[in-house]
């Protein structure tokens, strides 16, 4: 028998060729695609809690159970961070698709001051859609246990001595906190320090969100 007759056909080899050839590529494609989208760990459970909504309602954290949640925390009479603060977290309200289940939760430090209707009429104030965005408010034990022990925002009176003007009342975190679907902490953005552009850090949370409504 010949040499040649004992090689296989030339389209087997081509076969062989652009089968690997579409694995290299698939490959390629998922690597580029965890280079892009990272995992998200895990940084910690979020305790239970009660609250009280902008409508004067009951919030637990069985409420928000099942939905990805972004966090923040303001009060309602700060002159610095809160007004840019609220207005991105408006911002992905807009963005997030109609489809998210995603919610927005605004924690307030003030809770002294910031009752429900307060903050339902800051809320309005801000255009939000009650529907996805809560505004909660408690006693400031109960706003310390979820807001600072749990999600890492953190808050703290200013002495009156140290304050520039009547309404320089706390100093707080200026961070977004991204929750999952089984109310474990996942990871926090930086969004009104000094330099952020926010224009990079929106896209980076609406990935992060649409991973975790992903995940099982």
């Amino acid at each position: 028998m010949s040499e040649t007759a004992t090689r296989p056909p030339r389209t087997i080899w081509v076969g062989f060729l652009f089968f690997f050839g579409l694995l290299g590529l698939a490959f390629a494609v998922w690597l580029a695609g965890i280079a892009h989208n990272p995992p998200v760990g895990v940084i910690g459970p979020v305790a239970d809690f009660t609250l009280t909504n902008q409508e004067g309602q009951v919030t637990t954290l069985a409420d928000l159970t099942n939905h990805v949640w972004v966090a923040d925390i303001i009060f309602t009479r700060c002159a610095g961070q809160c007004p840019r603060m609220t207005q991105q977290m408006k911002s992905l309200q807009d963005k997030l698709p109609s489809d998210s289940t995603a919610r927005l939760v605004t924690f307030t430090t003030d809770p002294d001051y910031d009752s429900a209707a307060i903050l339902k009429k800051y809320g309005q104030r801000a255009g939000a859609d009650f529907h996805r965005w809560l505004f909660l408010t408690g006693t400031k034990r109960e706003i310390a246990a979820v807001a600072g022990n749990s999600l890492k925002l953190s808050t703290q009176p200013i002495k009156l001595a140290d304050r520039k003007s009547p309404v320089d009342l706390f100093i707080h975190a200026t961070i977004f906190v991204v929750v999952d679907k089984h109310a474990r902490l996942r990871t926090f953005f930086e969004t009104a320090g000094d330099g952020v552009a926010w224009s990079k850090v929106e896209p980076k949370i609406l990935n992060v969100v649409r991973q975790l409504e992903n995940e099982p």
